[in-house]
């Protein structure tokens, strides 16, 4: 333990998009491998209450935690770091610090005085960011700002920090990432954007104390001396961060550059041990240096905009390097996926992921692709409203439910076969008023998913107002669809399965946001086996077919 919890503020200038979450995990990723207890939290400067009303072109994927917060994307990569569960304390957006601002005044708790920026909501803003240090179980709270300092938003923020950082002492420290260009024309890096970018920062009250430099090129001689002496920073607090091979390099790639030995030295931390990155290490070697290769083709109608399935994309990396297997990922349009192409757009796939999502765009293709994937005998895992088109494509197909629909595509559907929960049919506001968060599912013995897991149960996280329509259980487990998973108290269809298939899989839940470098989700492990599998057993079969031929 350190004492007294030490905060650390990370922040960007320049340009937005530099890695700040990133940074913020591989820092809390190095203290952690010394012995650290350490959080993260991201403050968001849009009004939004919360990016679970936002597209995911605007903001990318929605990630749930356990407690059913919808949460910015960046507490995806401190999970899946850090391998600890966040929370609705770990994002805080300046919708809901107005909104806690405005309800307290309505309440009265200002007692009649004129409600301001400063103090009352830099005071709001406080608060959230020492929550989660107050636990007293944390040696570290790392607190990422998103935005820009220089953009209006940030203000309160950097203002905020500016006095947590007087009224603290020595417990603050802040470290600003910015971006080093390179110019091709003079072959050279500038430091002029960073110098103006710690002047803003310098002009809003606050001096930082380390710098991170994003670079697509190694820094030369005398680059960090220049740097720190037009921005007040010491040398060694000049921190280099070139471009990495994949996201995971970033840890590795700070313990080399000795960011968290300038951190500890400045908040006056000394005798901690070295890192150990041994785990981490053995995942990258596992990672990079596969046995084999397998072929998934992931079908959405996001794919054009890789962030929105984030998560799922990580969470295959982590189930490859589980099988030692490079997992090349074919982005399919769903929107763009029909009966005449399919063969074309997934012929060559050895395992089809149908995506999550909400409305009728795109469905017609999801459907489609999941048609491919059971006849041709294709691994497959349907998430959320993948789950619920796979429902709906064995009855139009299989129990010749022609009709077989959802009511959310058609609300006077014939054979509503994905009906909206009752508890949410008297839902009016949109933001955070879908089935959010961990619920218990039920596995049935003998089940794929009984053994997948190990065990008779298990918590998933949920986000979802529709469900798999109870009225037509009993029609689908005789035709061959059964529900292989359960919530014990309102027997909510969690999970289906096919039984005469190789590997046929949907789930209600999100079981990529439980995936971690630590502990690779054991759905997609399996789902990445039986994929694999299912291409070595075709290249067997033909061969085998081939020599009995001759």
């Amino acid at each position: 333990m350190t004492g007294s919890t030490k905060y650390i503020f990370v922040t960007g200038g320049v340009t937005s998009s530099l890695g700040k979450g990133i940074i913020s995990a591989s820092l809390a990723k190095l203290l952690q491998a010394r012995g650290f207890t350490v959080t993260i939290q991201k403050l968001d400067p849009y009004i939004n209450v919360d990016p679970g009303t936002l597209n995911p072109y605007e903001h990318g994927e929605c990630f749930v935690t356990d407690d059913g917060a919808e949460t910015d994307l960046d507490l995806g990569h401190y999970e899946r770091f850090l391998d600890i569960p966040t929370s609705q304390a770990n994002n805080v957006t300046t919708g809901r610090i107005y909104q806690n601002v405005i309800r307290k005044e309505r309440e009265g708790a200002y007692l009649g005085k004129t409600v301001q920026v400063i103090p009352h909501i830099t005071d709001e803003i406080k608060r959230h960011i020492q929550a989660l240090g107050r636990k007293g179980i944390y040696d570290f709270v790392i607190t990422e700002v998103g935005g820009t300092v220089g953009d209006i938003e940030s203000l309160p923020y950097v203002e905020a920090i500016r006095q947590l950082r007087w009224e603290k002492g020595r417990d603050c420290l802040v470290i600003h990432l910015t971006l080093l260009p390179f110019l091709g024309t003079t072959g050279e890096l500038k430091t002029k954007p960073t110098q103006h970018s710690v002047k803003e920062l310098l002009s809003l009250g606050v001096q930082p104390d380390v710098l991170v430099c994003r670079t697509e090129h190694a820094m030369g001689p005398g680059l960090k001396d220049k740097i720190a002496l037009f921005c007040n920073v010491d040398a060694k607090a000049v921190v280099e961060s070139r471009d990495a091979e994949t996201i995971y390099d970033v840890p590795l790639l700070m313990q080399e550059e000795g960011l968290d030995e300038v951190v500890l030295e400045k908040l006056g931390i000394q005798g901690s041990p070295v890192a150990d990155l041994d785990q981490w290490k053995d995942f990258l070697r596992r990672y990079k240096n596969p046995e084999g290769e397998v072929r998934i083709c992931l079908v959405g109608k996001y794919v054009e905009l890789k962030d929105a399935y984030k998560s799922i994309k990580e969470a295959l990396e982590h189930a490859g390097a589980e099988n030692e297997t490079r997992v090349q990922i074919k982005w399919v349009h769903s929107e763009k996926l029909t009966p005449r192409n399919v063969q074309k757009q997934l012929g060559g796939a050895q395992g089809i992921l149908v995506a999550p999502g909400f409305g009728h765009r795109g469905i017609d293709g999801k459907i489609e692709a999941i048609h491919f994937a059971r006849e041709q005998g294709i691994p497959f895992l349907g998430i959320c409203l993948g789950m619920q088109c796979a429902v709906i494509e064995f009855g139009r197909n299989v129990l010749g439910l022609s009709a077989a629909n959802s009511t959310e595509m058609d609300a006077d559907a014939k054979d509503p076969v994905i009906d909206i929960m009752e508890a949410q049919k008297s839902v009016v506001d949109k933001g955070g008023t879908m089935r959010l968060g961990a619920y218990p599912c039920a596995l049935t013995e003998g089940s794929i998913a009984r053994r997948v897991y190990g065990r008779k149960q298990v918590n998933e996280r949920h986000r979802h107002r529709y469900e798999f329509n109870n009225a037509y259980l009993e029609r689908y487990h005789q035709g061959g669809m059964v529900a292989s998973g359960v919530n014990p108290k309102s027997k909510l269809v969690e999970i289906v399965e096919l039984k005469d298939h190789p590997w046929f899989v949907g789930v209600q839940f999100h079981p990529e946001y439980r995936s971690t470098v630590a502990s690779p989700h054991p759905l997609f492990v399996a789902f990445v086996k039986a994929a694999s599998s299912h291409g070595t057993g075709v290249q067997a079969g033909i061969e085998g077919k081939v020599k009995a031929e001759n």
